[in-house]
């Protein structure tokens, strides 16, 4: 439970898993923080909206079989002179017992939450909440010591432009020098960054709908943010995935994105749609859970429960790259998390195979590859289907890869169909039936036991894969 100074949130997460899938979500906006600035106190109506969010959220909790229940409250609770008496009124109505974190904790619970899903982050983490600011750098899978500032939109609602821009100035000025460093790349986490990411996804045209590790240029930033502060409310509130709730807090936003550029002169912005919910999930887990690839983890969680066949995304994609390796380790990775999720899209009637696998990556909530690491994950499971290649044209987001990228991915999709075809997508087989790259042509080399497995729909997805890499191919007798 999240009691934040603008909403209630309560977030259930699949347990056991290194990047968990959210069983439920839910949020209510009580805006218990929106008197504060003037009264330095919670508002009456936010206090009565939050207890009856809090004591709906409890009451539901025990049907999601949830294993454990923490709350966490952050800046208006924290500054407010009644945030105590708050406190204990939630525990006596709800026995929840909500732990106050401090700024210094909002920070590196924003920060680990960006690390839990991308643990080679390296920048700035930005969490923009109700009532606050914080600042954190992370660098190598690491995060520093982070800060937290008074500049969440709740506090600037009275406030002119010219005077919330010259208190902005005067917070960020000292802070510069600090985390200049490393801020190369700015990590945004928050709702309301949140939803400045998506009026740039409706303005660009943007071919991939996905908030999360959504990045852009600085100067992109810029024209971004100078629309928002010049554009009426109306035309803000008529952008699609822009809640009623937030168009409010977007010239704020986009004030506070525009000192942050000012400041750090960053070169690239990574909208992150985990934060602090995600730090207190992580820091929950086992040390052998939190050190695995998120990317790989989820691959294999959606193998396990919808393939056919679990285990075969295992032996796949050894047996694929040990024939034509990757170009380096980044790519490797992207390929043995499309062999996990190769055949998870099974139960969809087979003229809708290809808009199964596209959905994989509008949809699965997977972590860690970027939008071009989901672009080519896409290309490749697409392509895997009969009619993949040409389906692939007509998906938008395959733009974001080039054309030799396109190519390539396409290739190892028809790789990946041919070890479908031979093992019949089951765990087992490959490792009797290598495939070795000899010179120009693809060999495909079955141990005498594993002979019988061979046929013409193998002969056919073999020539098929040797082509989409320009090689011969053939069968060792």
């Amino acid at each position: 439970m999240d009691v934040g100074s603008n909403s209630v949130r309560m977030v259930v997460f699949e347990g056991g898993r290194r990047c968990p899938a959210v069983v439920f979500n839910e949020k209510v906006m009580c805006g218990l923080g929106s008197e504060l600035a003037e009264t330095g106190r919670l508002s009456p109506n936010g206090v009565e909206r939050a207890l009856r969010a809090l004591r709906r959220f409890v009451a539901v909790a025990p049907g999601l079989q949830v294993g454990a229940l923490s709350g966490v409250a952050t800046s208006a609770v924290r500054d407010a002179a009644d945030g105590t008496a708050f406190c204990r009124r939630v525990t006596r109505e709800t026995n929840i017992r909500l732990e106050v974190a401090s700024g210094a904790d909002e920070a590196r619970l924003a920060a680990q939450g960006v690390l839990f899903g991308d643990p080679g982050a390296d920048g700035l983490v930005i969490d923009v909440g109700g009532a606050s600011m914080e600042i954190c750098p992370i660098r190598a899978g690491t995060r520093g010591a982070g800060v937290s500032t008074p500049l969440g939109p709740l506090r600037f609602a009275k406030s002119t432009t010219a005077e919330t821009t010259k208190i902005v100035d005067e917070v960020l000025r000292p802070l510069t020098g600090r985390f200049q460093r490393g801020a190369d790349r700015l990590y945004l986490v928050g709702g309301a960054w949140r939803a400045l990411g998506r009026v740039h996804i409706a303005r660009s045209d943007y071919p991939l709908p996905v908030l999360h590790e959504f990045a852009f240029s600085a100067d992109d930033a810029r024209q971004l943010t100078n629309f928002v502060q010049g554009a009426p409310r109306d035309a803000l509130s008529a952008i699609q995935g822009v809640s009623s709730s937030r168009v409010s807090a977007l010239p704020h936003a986009a004030l506070l994105l525009e000192a942050l550029l000012d400041a750090f002169e960053p070169s690239e912005i990574v909208i992150s749609g985990f934060g602090l919910r995600e730090g207190v999930c992580y820091e929950s887990l086992p040390a052998a859970i939190r050190r695995e690839d998120p990317l790989i983890s989820t691959a294999m969680g959606h193998e396990q429960t919808r393939a056919r066949a679990p285990g075969f995304g295992g032996d796949l994609w050894p047996w694929l790259l040990g024939a034509v390796p990757a170009e380096d380790e980044a790519e490797a990775r992207l390929i043995r998390a499309a062999c996990h999720l190769s055949d998870v899209s099974w139960r969809a009637h087979p003229d809708y195979r290809t808009r199964a696998c596209s959905e994989i990556i509008t949809r699965v909530n997977l972590s860690g590859a970027g939008h071009r690491g989901r672009a080519f994950i896409g290309a490749m499971l697409v392509a895997r289907y009969k009619g993949g290649r040409r389906a692939l044209s007509e998906e938008p987001w395959v733009s974001l890869l080039d054309k030799p990228a396109q190519a390539r991915a396409a290739a190892f999709g028809a790789l990946m169909r041919l070890g479908a075809t031979l093992a019949g997508a089951t765990p087992g087989f490959l490792p009797h039936c290598p495939l070795v790259l000899d010179g120009g042509t693809l060999r495909l080399v079955p141990e005498p036991s594993a002979e019988i497995i061979l046929g013409e729909e193998v002969e056919k997805r073999l020539g098929q894969a040797a082509r989409a890499f320009d090689l011969d191919w053939e069968i060792a007798a």
